[in-house]
């Protein structure tokens, strides 16, 4: 028997050697149990002990009675620990080590690349010199997880970790609980507030269950209650300005409107639609100002075309 990083073995005690710890052998070949990787109580050379075998610092292979949070080939969801930009992401895999997630298995885009305190989804790999290495969960490994959401969570709020992030759309997996590990979804671009990073924990709305039991998702109201809570972000902007108008409308252009509001230019033309039916607003060409008063007003045009 040879000893792969990655795995839990049951091997024999062989020998004390101090101030080091304890050489394991599998009748083949030995590995240090250092003495800072034991668990309990002090064992005796004679005796068996499982361990998990890694390598060191020194890319040596050595052996902990520690419990890590997965093993080769295994999936879990790690905590991002450190993020290094020419090598990746350091991930807490529950040993007092990391496992590195490399660079290559980021996303392109800075934006989208994880943060300390995120948590991503991975599984224990090795590298091409053997060396234990995280590789991303992609839907393949998932999807066997995951249960068809029940039709009771339409339109209710959820929330989730970001499993892959494009510009197309975010993947999610939503918590599960004590159901399972969890349902799929997507949250297109359309309905993100803002970039999701790989990783991230978010919450959203379900809009819509699909016939696979997965989920689209969005992280807006419903249009109904979207609309009012539009109109008053939009209503407190224009008071907050100095002649009450502001150089957005209708005409503006739809990044321009995600970049001040954080809301699609479809949300904000029907939070304008309900200030204008209610005569809060007004338009002037590409502008929108407050209106004026019934009697007795300044112009609010006037004193924001000037400005």
């Amino acid at each position: 028997m040879s000893l792969t990083a990655g795995e839990t073995y049951q091997l024999k005690i062989t020998r004390e050697v101090s101030p080091y710890g304890f050489f394991l052998s599998d009748g083949e070949s030995e590995v240090l149990l250092h003495y800072t990787e034991l668990v309990g109580s002090k064992p005796g050379v004679g005796g068996t002990v499982s361990v998990f075998i890694y390598y060191d610092s020194e890319d040596r292979l050595a052996a902990t009675m520690k419990k890590p949070l997965l093993q080769l080939g295994e999936l879990a969801r790690l905590k991002v620990a450190d993020v290094h930009p020419r090598l990746g992401c350091f991930l807490e895999m529950g040993l007092g080590r990391q496992l590195l997630l490399p660079l290559s298995e980021l996303p392109e885009s800075v934006a989208y690349r994880p943060l300390p305190g995120d948590e991503v989804f991975v599984v224990m790999k090795h590298d091409k010199i053997g060396r234990l290495v995280a590789k991303l969960a992609f839907e393949e490994e998932l999807a066997p997880l995951v249960f068809p959401a029940p039709a009771a969570w339409r339109n209710t709020w959820v929330e989730g970790w970001v499993t892959k992030t494009l510009q197309m759309g975010s993947f999610v997996i939503v918590d599960g609980g004590v159901v399972g590990f969890g349902v799929y979804g997507l949250i297109p671009s359309s309905e993100r507030t803002r970039p999701l990073r790989l990783g991230e924990r978010v919450r959203a709305r379900v809009t819509f269950i699909r016939e696979d039991g997965r989920v689209n998702l969005s992280m807006t109201e419903r249009k109904e209650v979207g609309r009012v809570e539009d109109a008053d972000r939009i209503l407190a902007f224009l008071k907050e300005r100095p002649a009450g108008g502001m150089p957005y409308s209708d005409e503006t252009e739809a990044e321009l409107i995600k970049q001040r509001f954080g809301i699609s230019k479809s949300a904000f033309k029907r939070a304008l639609g309900k200030l204008m039916r209610e005569g809060l607003v007004t338009q002037k060409g590409s502008w929108t100002y407050l209106a004026a008063p019934p009697e007795g007003g300044s112009g609010h045009a006037e004193g924001a075309e000037r400005e």
